[in-house]
């Protein structure tokens, strides 16, 4: 297995990437780079196995994964997307949405194209699915360390990985990340949680945090719509949490494809049990996009049932996402009172939270960095518990 220290890259000039025959280098703008990959193992013929996500692609040479960004170059495996980030912003830590990690705080937001999915309802896929939709994208050299400085001057409390699948950029993600850390940084990501025992080995020790998207408890959903499979990401999810990544999940109700009560009961029941009662669960509006233009949007009902379905099933943080005048609150696990208030990415602790734990009952809010959050500081409501 290739496992190097990454260093930047000495870049040269390459072809695109694609499942089948690579185009040639004049089908593009502008060259994209390759970079050695890492977590590559060598296959007979001079294919080789990526191993950083669990669909496990066997390349040939010349030819790509099903990301279209990790590439087979005369038998070694070379990222095309190494420094090259398509996207960067400074963003709210709720908007990823993480509201049990340093509420309050900012993250700086960094992603490259490629995607081990291709989500029939993706919000992002001009960046995701570019290569596969044929679309060039400029994305000038960013250095690990020049992420890093942005980030420091955007007066960010961590660096998330987002937007796009950060899985198949990981070298420009553990190079980041590595420096982030040095530079009391921390680091999250936004992830459709295909990864495999082998790169979670390797984000572990960097990454404090993940938003996972578990899209349907159906492995025929996965299949049908993201071109996946379900008990990976199940997989993946237990993984983090027993290497101590904290963990929050969000699930988008797509009308009639991943709304079934029975559908979302075994879903919460799953996060409860295997994941921990205390796990944050977001559930989000749909709306059309991509190539679900056809679909209506999620009725504001269908949230509201699926919230209840997650506090049947013994969820104590369940939100409501996308929903305008949704209850996005934190409350004590136990008592129920009210520990945090939220209006659109406004937040801010009540005199009910002292020192990150439940000033009636004494129990601490699940997270991380709670009691050290930048929040605002606002009177309990009224009758705040449930």
């Amino acid at each position: 297995m290739f496992i190097r220290r990454l260093e930047l890259p000495a870049r040269s000039p390459a072809s695109g990437s694609g499942s089948a025959a690579l185009p040639a280098p004049a089908s593009r703008s502008a060259p994209i780079d390759a970079t050695p990959a890492i977590l590559g193992l060598p296959e007979a013929g001079g294919a080789v196995r990526c191993v950083a996500c669990a669909h496990r692609c066997v390349i040939k040479p010349g030819r790509a994964g099903i990301c279209r960004v990790r590439e087979n170059r005369d038998g070694e495996l070379v990222t095309l997307v190494f420094g090259r980030a398509v996207a960067a912003n400074a963003d709210p830590i709720e908007k990823k949405p993480l509201f049990h990690f340093f509420p309050g705080s900012v993250a700086y937001s960094i992603a490259t194209q490629g995607c081990n999915f291709h989500c029939d309802n993706c919000q992002n896929w001009t960046i995701s699915q570019a290569v596969r939709e044929g679309r060039s994208i400029s994305a000038p050299f960013t250095s690990p360390a020049s992420v890093v400085q942005a980030a420091r001057s955007a007066g960010a409390r961590s660096i998330a990985y987002t937007y796009s699948e950060p899985t198949v950029f990981i070298e420009y993600v553990l190079e980041t990340a590595r420096l982030a850390a040095e530079a009391g940084l921390a680091n999250v990501m936004v992830t459709n949680g295909y990864q495999t025992p082998e790169a979670l080995d390797l984000l572990a020790p960097l990454i404090a945090a993940a938003n996972v998207d578990l899209k349907s408890f159906e492995d025929r959903f996965y299949r049908r719509v993201a071109g996946a499979r379900l008990m990976p990401v199940l997989e993946s999810l237990v993984g983090m949490r027993r290497r101590g990544i904290w963990v929050e999940i969000t699930t988008l109700l797509i009308p009639g494809l991943n709304d079934q009560t029975s559908n979302l009961e075994s879903l919460a029941r799953w996060i409860a049990t295997e994941l921990g009662p205390e796990t944050p669960w977001h559930v989000s509006r749909f709306f059309p996009n991509y190539k679900l233009m056809s679909l209506d949007p999620t009725p504001v009902s269908a949230v509201a049932r699926a919230v209840a379905i997650g506090r049947g099933a013994g969820l104590r943080h369940v939100y409501t996402g996308n929903v305008r005048d949704g209850d996005d609150d934190t409350r004590c696990a136990d008592c129920g009172e009210r520990l945090i208030q939220r209006s659109g990415y406004n937040v801010a602790r009540t005199d009910a939270m002292i020192e990150g734990a439940c000033g009636s009952c004494g129990k601490p809010l699940a997270g991380v960095g709670i009691a050290d959050s930048p929040m605002a500081d606002v009177p309990a409501p009224v009758g705040s518990s449930h």
